[in-house]
């Protein structure tokens, strides 16, 4: 059974192992010395980034599903984490400056104490009833996967039995992520407004963990996820509920024409996906140390199409590839390392220019390279692959051998 899957997919050997060797060479430099903290933090959110392009590339490159949300589900996994960190790390500080009072503090006062440290940035000091949850690090990690599921849940179920498809849908999942972003922007909403909740690279009673082994620790963490997540993308496009997700991507009418419950397959992959991608966001906000509504915004989910498009849709390494190439190369042209150019009239701005660079990029590879950095793979193994013309390809010997071997 394993050796039929990875005949079905050769990309997952290769993907787990590269992700290997680099996670493997990063740590031993880091190590060394030879890469700062801040950068292997960049490398660490680079992967999670990866992994929510994946979980994009899941629903748009195989079910024709172009998400606008995701990154909505993206937030409200760093949300669930966050509110996690924030609760215990501010338990810690206010227990220990608490601990030298002649009668001990009760449960409920320091309680209070770590509601007015968290929620006095908007003129409040109780526990919103979402926050509940958030002293228990497993009823958070269990919501990390719960509560965009759940969304994903309600909202495809409401969007696909009205059978809306298409860019009707685009416009809908943009329209939920704007909607979530700009109801989180209140106080009222329970976490902090636009202040978002920050801090998040301090983990609780580990305050004597240099950052620089807490990064590696995320960076790990961070491949482990997008390697298992690989592997499970890879399990659900191989089999038959791939192929039905290729045929409704292709023709949804014929599909449905056959039987299949399409409906049930788009909301089972979206759910899937939203599940994946609020994983991706809990690992990425703790390394970059602040989430907020801000977050939220649309153009965050039309970032994810831009890398999977980069990438090459349909392919998973695909996926991969583009994210993690255009994540690095964006964070080398708005690091504000690189000299400004002066062309006269004109005055290039990398930090300014680069989303002009990126846009033009994703127009040039629409039109001229449909299966983007993905295809230059396809083309590497179509030239290793060894001659078979003629050969007995089956018990047919109909006159198409030929045709077939040349597939």
């Amino acid at each position: 059974m394993t050796g039929s899957f990875l005949k079905r997919n050769p990309s997952v050997p290769v993907v787990l192992g590269l992700l290997l060797i680099g996670t493997l060479a990063i740590t031993a430099m880091a190590a060394s010395g030879g890469l700062s903290t801040s950068f292997v933090k960049t490398l660490g959110m680079t992967l999670c980034l990866a992994l929510a392009a994946l979980a994009m590339d899941l629903v748009w490159g195989y079910a024709g599903i172009l998400s606008l949300g995701n990154i909505a589900f993206f937030a409200l996994g760093g949300y669930m984490i966050g509110m996690w960190l924030m609760t215990a790390r501010t338990e810690g500080i206010v227990a220990e400056s608490l601990a030298g009072q002649a009668i001990p503090p009760t449960p409920q006062e320091i309680r209070d104490a770590v509601g007015g440290q968290i929620f006095g940035v908007v003129g409040s000091s109780d526990f919103p009833t979402i926050w509940a949850f958030s002293g228990s690090l497993p009823a958070q990690l269990a919501l990390v996967v719960l509560v965009p599921s759940a969304l994903a849940l309600v909202f495809g179920w409401l969007a696909f039995r009205s059978r809306v498809t298409g860019v009707y849908l685009s416009i809908l999942t943009q329209a939920m992520t704007l909607a979530l972003a700009l109801y989180l922007f209140q106080n009222d909403a329970g976490l902090r407004g636009n202040n978002g909740l920050s801090g998040l690279q301090n983990l609780p009673g580990l305050s004597g963990v240099p950052q620089s082994t807490v990064s590696l620790w995320f960076l790990w963490g961070s491949a482990l996820a997008l390697g298992l997540g690989y592997l499970l993308c890879a399990f659900v496009v191989s089999g038959k509920f791939g192929a039905i997700l290729r045929g409704i991507r292709d023709n949804e009418a014929r599909v449905r024409f056959l039987g299949y419950p399409v409906e049930g397959y788009k909301l089972a992959v979206f759910t899937l996906s939203a599940a994946i991608t609020g994983i991706a966001g809990a690992l990425y906000y703790p390394q970059a140390g602040i989430v907020n509504p801000a977050e939220m915004m649309p153009i965050a989910s039309i970032y994810l199409a831009v890398w999977v498009a980069i990438g090459g849709r349909g392919r998973l390494y695909g996926a991969v590839i583009g994210a993690i190439a255009v994540s690095l190369i964006s964070s080398f042209f708005t690091s504000g390392k690189l000299p400004d150019l002066d062309l006269g009239p004109l005055r290039l701005v990398w930090v300014d220019w680069w989303l002009v660079m990126l846009g033009f990029s994703f127009v040039l590879v629409t039109l001229l390279a449909p299966k983007g950095l993905g295809g230059l793979v396809d083309l590497w193994t179509q030239r290793r692959r060894p001659a078979r013309h003629g050969a007995d390809l089956g018990p047919d010997q109909g006159s198409f051998r030929e045709e077939e071997a040349k597939a």
